[in-house]
């Protein structure tokens, strides 16, 4: 009886453990948060290479591969020129662009 008792016990502790690593909703795995922090990167290395975002200020959120852009930029055309540098990154699926033109 003892027996069965210990491995009852060893059974609920693993169990315990293997759902308590399980990604639930709303929370990243670190796989993923990786993922979104190297296509953060990526967009903003992208964003501080073109001219026409000079003296910007772009604010860059990726989430399960979804750029979200913010800020303000100075022209139309700085507006859609940051939504092409983020959408052609690698690793992204869509780009929320809500910049704003000043």
């Amino acid at each position: 009886m003892k027996r069965l008792i210990q491995a009852f016990v060893m059974a609920v502790a693993v169990a315990a453990g293997i759902t308590g690593c399980a990604v639930t909703g709303g929370q990243e795995s670190t796989g993923q948060y990786v993922d979104d922090a190297t296509i953060t990167t990526r967009v903003k290395t992208g964003l501080s290479k073109e001219p026409l975002l000079n003296n910007t200020a772009v604010d860059v959120d990726t989430k399960d591969h979804v750029v979200t852009l913010r800020g303000t930029v100075g022209s139309g055309p700085a507006k859609t020129r940051a939504e092409e540098i983020a959408t052609a990154t690698s690793g992204v699926s869509r780009v929320v662009n809500e910049l704003v033109v000043r």
